[in-house]
């Protein structure tokens, strides 16, 4: 098939490309490379994708409407996967308006240009953000999420509720997926688990914020993978039982989906500074900090609509996925 990926020079968007390419589809790669963290890594992952000959890049920005319009004129794709986001909880209490113009308005110009071209299946990341202040766990896609506790959870949640007015207005299917803390080699370096690794490699401490009394599902790059290109083959096609006065949240009538994709066990914080510290040989000084603004000290996934519509389940353990990290933190950074 051919495929636009956008974000394919992310974390998430280059391991969801190298998959899709060794699977044979053709891809339409577009990425900003924006400066949010170190432009080198993304060009690395980017020199990896040009090796494949079905592969094409265009250096694009989502929130570029008219740029986005045209590609979309000028280029057919069957599907659309869309990874590109201004991500980080933390970084949205700085720069907001990053978060609504390509979470929100580059939303938007990916919408507008599926349905001009009737693209048979959109595929699109949000987050476990959305959960917010919600504390029954584990999460699951039949609560409400209401209650975004920043300003990029509300952004994920607006994705939710405009690719469902979409799905409603011009039959356009789209699944959302809320990824679990995704974690794995190519890994932003502004997340935990780069940011502790640097850390531990250079003897400097670490900050473990609620006083290191945190959960996770923690959720290995592979295994999201998988569900994203199980769900190609199975796009929504509307729920004939959805019922407007008990209306379930993540499906509808239209062909509109909600998934939650979320490690197989819920991981507390400090056993998982203890496994990279036994992968990497080294231990390391805990700095103990209160809970940060937008934050929230627990998440676990309930996928069992998942699980029921495409037999998707978390396979790699957070030991080995730690392990994997770590080989490709300590090549690539010859550490």
């Amino acid at each position: 098939m051919k495929i636009l990926v956008t974000g394919a020079a992310g974390f998430i968007g280059y391991h969801a490309s190298q998959r899709l390419l060794h699977d044979g589809h053709l891809l339409v790669g577009v990425d900003n490379m924006s400066d949010y963290y170190d432009v080198a890594l993304k060009q690395a992952r980017l020199e990896c994708l040009q090796q494949h000959a079905g592969f094409e890049f265009r250096l694009l920005d989502i929130a570029d409407r008219s740029a986005m319009a045209d590609m979309f004129q000028r280029v057919e794709f069957d599907v659309v996967i869309n990874l590109a986001a201004q991500a980080g909880v933390r970084y949205s209490l700085e720069n907001p308006a990053a978060y609504i113009d390509s979470n929100i308005v580059g939303f938007a110009n990916v919408l507008e240009g599926c349905r001009q071209q009737s693209v048979g299946n959109l595929i699109y990341a949000s987050s476990s953000s959305v959960y917010g202040a919600n504390t029954t766990l584990p999460f699951a896609v039949t609560e409400s999420t209401e209650h975004p506790l920043s300003l990029y959870g509300a952004t994920k949640k607006s994705n939710e509720l405009m690719a469902h007015a979409y799905s409603h207005l011009y039959r356009l299917p789209t699944t959302g997926l809320r990824f679990f803390t995704v974690y794995g080699p190519w890994g932003r370096p502004d997340m935990a688990l780069s940011l502790f690794a640097s850390a531990i490699c250079s003897g400097e401490p670490i900050k473990l914020f609620n006083q290191g009394d945190m959960l996770r599902s923690f959720t290995y790059i592979d295994d999201v993978v998988e569900s994203m290109v199980r769900l190609i083959a199975s796009p929504p096609k509307g729920n004939c039982d959805w019922d407007g006065y008990n209306p379930d949240p993540a499906s509808s009538q239209s062909p509109f989906q909600i998934f939650n994709v979320g490690g197989a066990e819920t991981v507390e914080l400090k056993r998982f500074v203890q496994i990279l510290e036994n992968c990497l040989g080294r231990t390391v000084l805990k700095e103990l900090l209160p809970m940060q603004l937008g934050d929230v000290p627990a998440t676990e996934a309930n996928v069992k609509s998942l699980q029921a519509a495409v037999d998707w389940t978390a396979e790699v353990s957070i030991e080995d996925g730690i392990a994997r990290f770590c080989d490709w933190f300590k090549e690539y950074y010859g550490t």
